[in-house]
């Protein structure tokens, strides 16, 4: 995707005490002829190499290979993995890309040395780090140190959580312990056809459970990016793969320590937007999109949803006001009416936990009916879900600004960012009903007695109805209150965004807060 803006922050120099090098002639002729040997066995599989691989996600020119010289007996000529550094829109990043050529991209003891000294290397120079997955697992030939070399690659992964950025790319088979590391990093990006995460195979499957079931529907892009939730981006291809993990780098810091880059833009902050005012359809159960308010508000209409493939009921997504970079969670009535539910809920909690790890503020906007009633629900957890993103609201440090767009009800409206969790602002909509339940369900409580005893009931719950929604259904006790800072036009909702921000510019506290644990 074409960035529509001019990066302005400081590009980094760093300087690294650590033994690397770029490739001298002889071991350009050794990658030249190790990356020909893995073009012959990846390209019939519709699979690109792992220098390929490299190639594509760095600036050109930029990558610097560390420990190329590190081999084990088996593999004289270069291990299962490369490991070095380079430059993403000229920022500094470190990357390790399986080989699948060898041995299948299995983990033994040199291969984990050398992710493990990469990842040091990234935490050291608080850089990102991007793991590239194209691997059978564990390397059954070297026994349980191919299992210890995993488990240190976790403890890694956890030590680096909420420090610096970690994003997977799956692009061949990730299984067994080979799934948990892109589970402990923030983003995963699956590429459809070959990317596929999965505990056991198919085989064992079929063995333990009868199933019959192929390796794409076990753990394809359509279980783990619609189904699991697992992956946060799915892609029809390598190439679209990594020009996406380069435009999301383009939202985030290099680290905690530091603030998102800040971007020019040509969007008028103050600019209106009257189709806004007539967005809300008159009839209260009618959906609408939230994305026509998403793109309103942000800079040049442009957004960056994540996990757009799962949980539909609400939108989480990177985008920029005034040219800084803002997370958006948001209610979305097209599906479900925006109820929260056990996947919405955990889904936003992570998000919001993430972008709190990593300086990003945070705009809320609200449409929401209630959580999901029902058996299944509470049975599974909805109390223990809608607490996660209870927890990641009330304990986010970063500047938080909410606008109620219409329904907000009960625990849910709680749960969205309200005041009592520490919104730093709140502003609502003329057409915001900020209420502990929807007009009907509260004249069944209320005027339950009057009910049962009208001689027509119909007609009573209307008109009881619609008393309910002229008192209730509007902001104006809320603001009376101080719950809603401001009850503002719908079409000065940029422009007030803008401002709010602003005034909230200097609240974050930059340094580590907490990691970004899988919720």
């Amino acid at each position: 995707m074409l960035l529509l803006y001019i990066y302005v922050g400081q590009i980094l120099t760093l300087t690294i005490n650590m033994k690397t090098r770029k490739l001298g002639m002889s071991d350009e002729n050794l990658a030249e002829n190790r990356d020909k040997k893995a073009k012959k066995i990846q390209h019939p599989k519709g699979k690109l190499s792992a220098y390929e691989r490299i190639d594509l996600l760095l600036d050109e020119g930029s990558f610097t290979e560390i420990d190329e010289n590190v081999v084990s007996d088996e593999n004289p000529d270069g291990e299962a993995v490369i490991t070095g550094s380079g430059t993403i829109h000229g920022r500094p990043v470190y990357v390790f890309s399986e080989d699948f050529s060898i041995m299948g991209g299995s983990l033994g003891e040199i291969v984990a040395k050398k992710i493990l000294r990469v990842m040091d290397l990234a935490l050291d120079a608080r850089a990102p780090i991007i793991g590239i997955k194209d691997s059978g697992g564990a390397r059954i030939q070297e026994g349980i140190s191919s299992l210890y070399g995993y488990a240190q690659i976790f403890k890694k992964n956890v030590e680096a959580s909420g420090k610096i950025p970690q994003i997977s790319v799956i692009v061949g088979p990730s299984a067994g312990g080979a799934v948990y590391s892109p589970a402990l990093t923030d983003f995963i990006f699956q590429v459809q056809g070959i990317g596929q995460l999965y505990v056991t195979g198919p085989g064992v499957v079929k063995t333990v459970t009868g199933e019959d079931v192929s390796y794409e529907e076990l753990g394809g892009v359509e279980a783990h990016g619609t189904k699991s939730g697992v992956s946060h981006q799915i892609c029809e291809n390598e190439e679209q793969a990594f020009e996406e993990v380069r435009y999301l780098l383009s939202f985030l810091p290099q680290s905690s320590n530091q603030k998102p880059p800040v971007f020019i833009t040509e969007d008028d902050n103050e600019r209106s937007v009257e189709m806004l005012d007539s967005l809300i359809p008159e009839n209260r159960n009618h959906p609408y999109d939230m994305n026509d308010v998403i793109n309103n508000i942000v800079d040049d209409g442009e957004q960056y949803p994540v996990q757009s493939n799962y949980a539909l009921n609400i939108i989480t997504s990177f985008s920029r006001v005034s040219g800084n970079t803002i997370g958006i969670i948001a209610n979305q009535p097209l599906d479900f009416a925006g109820v929260l539910d056990i996947k919405a809920s955990e889904k936003a909690a992570r998000f919001v936990r993430f972008c709190d790890a990593f300086n990003i503020p945070l705009l809320t906007l609200v449409d929401v009916p209630g959580f999901l009633p029902g058996v299944e629900q509470e049975h599974s957890g909805i109390i223990r879900s809608g607490a996660k993103l209870l927890y990641a609201y009330a304990e986010s440090t970063v500047p938080r600004v909410c606008v109620v767009v219409r329904k907000a009800y009960g625990g849910a409206y709680i749960v969205m960012d309200s005041m009592g969790l520490g919104a730093d602002k709140l502003f609502a909509w003329p057409s915001a009903e900020i209420a502990v339940m929807g007009a009907e369900g509260a004249v069944d409580i209320v005027n339950r007695r009057d009910l049962e005893s009208a001689e027509n009931k119909e007609e009573l719950k209307s008109k009881l109805v619609d008393e309910y929604n002229d008192k209730f259904s509007n902001p104006d006790i809320a603001a009376k209150l101080g719950l809603v800072d401001k009850i503002i036009k719908p079409s000065d909702t940029r422009k007030i965004v803008v401002e709010a921000f602003k005034e909230l510019s200097n609240k974050t506290n930059l340094g580590d807060k907490h990691g970004n644990i899988p919720l």
